[in-house]
């Protein structure tokens, strides 16, 4: 048996008044999903522990198996392992978002989604004027990025900035847990406010304000933690080899940890726009070699923080027909059964662009075995499938027989 769980990063919603108050699942068009709903069985999936905010970082290491209170370290140093940066003992990693400010207040948390070519500028730029023997900082992807630090102390009360779009920057500024942290926020405080100054005018930003795009007038630093100790997926499940295929260096470096090959597709960019075709095949040709495969698609995470209801619809119905119609029809063909999984890691609800804690609806497919009564893929079905609500690694377990 094969196993590839497909994840359509927080595909889960709200009803929507504008839907005749339903959900963008239960509106999409998404006749491949819905038919191995039928084929499948279903249930509800709690992936955000007691005490864990509703991050991808958290709820994908859920679904993955891990027990979250074990082996989490922060985003950031998760984000280092797929990016190459080594990180050492004594040494603190964070997530460092490009995003804007305007009038005061968080615009969005990408910089209108940047790009990747005026990103590594800008990245570029600041560490040549705040980067020292202290603090350093890395180009990732997009709006995505890295900044190490020597020393930090990582009890830090830090606000993801997708969560608070519209609020004043300096009320959610990085606050100390305990005293002994108090110097660590001082410091990356002083770095925000520092590259406020120095990107307001720099040749990108007025390039891009010409263009009437969004500034990359702020970095904004959250998600601190040290190096995570994990085992491999192999360990724990007893699997032979595995792959993760991610337009997202979050995803990609917790398959690092998890002892998975990471596959990269060209074209592959974390939105709606992103290479489909080009993914589906990449994990078509790693399940003839791996017996696990794990695909995330971002873009319908990023059209719920953008409250986008009509893009969110598109990218469900993207992911129906361009990822896992061809998956499925191809793996169907195969003399070796492949169980396949779909959910998403959170809810990221329109109305209010950010992530929930509430659980997700999920289906496994393993050919042969006898289907629930569950016909269609959406919020409300799923809680009606036999495998009730499961929480956390209990997935794993139930995927991997």
């Amino acid at each position: 048996m094969k196993y590839i769980i497909i994840l359509g990063d927080g595909m889960a919603d709200e009803s929507i008044e504008s839907l005749g108050n339903k959900t963008p699942l239960q509106v999409a068009n998404k006749p491949n999903i819905d038919r191995i709903a039928e084929l499948g069985r279903s249930g509800m999936l709690d992936t955000i522990p007691e005490g864990f905010s509703p991050g991808s970082e958290i709820a994908n290491l859920s679904v993955m198996g891990y027990d979250v209170a074990k082996v989490f370290e922060g985003r950031g140093s998760l984000e280092a392992a797929s990016m190459g940066v080594p990180i050492e003992k004594g040494e603190m990693a964070m997530r460092c978002n490009l995003i804007c400010i305007e009038n005061g207040k968080i615009k969005n948390h990408s910089a209108g989604h940047i790009s990747n070519e005026e990103a590594a500028e800008l990245i570029k730029f600041l560490n040549e004027k705040l980067g020292n023997e202290i603090v350093s900082f890395y180009h990732g992807v997009s709006y995505r990025h890295l900044l190490k630090m020597k020393g930090g102390n990582k009890n830090l009360k830090c606000t993801p900035p997708h969560d608070v779009p519209g609020t004043p920057f300096k009320e959610v500024m990085i606050q100390p847990e305990v005293p002994e942290a108090a110097a660590t926020a001082r410091l990356l405080n002083e770095l925000t406010l520092q590259s406020q100054v120095l990107l307001e005018n720099h040749p990108v930003n007025l390039k891009r304000a010409a263009e009437g795009k969004d500034k990359a007038n702020s970095i904004w630093l959250w998600s601190p933690g040290y190096k995570p100790e994990m085992k491999t997926l192999m360990e724990l499940y007893d699997l032979k080899s595995g792959s993760v295929i991610s337009a997202v260096d979050l995803i990609k470096g917790i398959g690092v940890y998890a002892g998975l090959k990471v596959i990269n597709v060209e074209g592959a960019t974390g939105l709606y726009n992103t290479n489909y075709e080009g993914k589906a095949q990449a994990a078509i040709n790693a399940l003839r070699n791996d017996e696990f495969v794990y695909l995330h698609i971002e873009a319908s995470d990023e059209a719920g923080h953008e409250g986008d209801v009509e893009l969110k619809i598109k990218t469900i119905e993207y992911l129906d027909q361009r990822i896992v119609k061809p998956i499925f029809e191809e793996v169907s063909l195969w003399k070796e059964p492949v169980t396949i999984a779909i959910l998403p890691d959170h809810p990221t609800p329109c109305a209010i662009r950010t992530h929930t804690k509430s659980p997700v609806p999920f289906i496994i497919y393993r050919p042969g075995e006898k289907p629930d009564k569950v016909t269609v893929y959406d919020e409300f079905s799923a809680q009606q499938g036999s495998y009730g609500l499961l929480k956390g690694p209990e997935f794993m377990k139930n995927l991997i027989k």
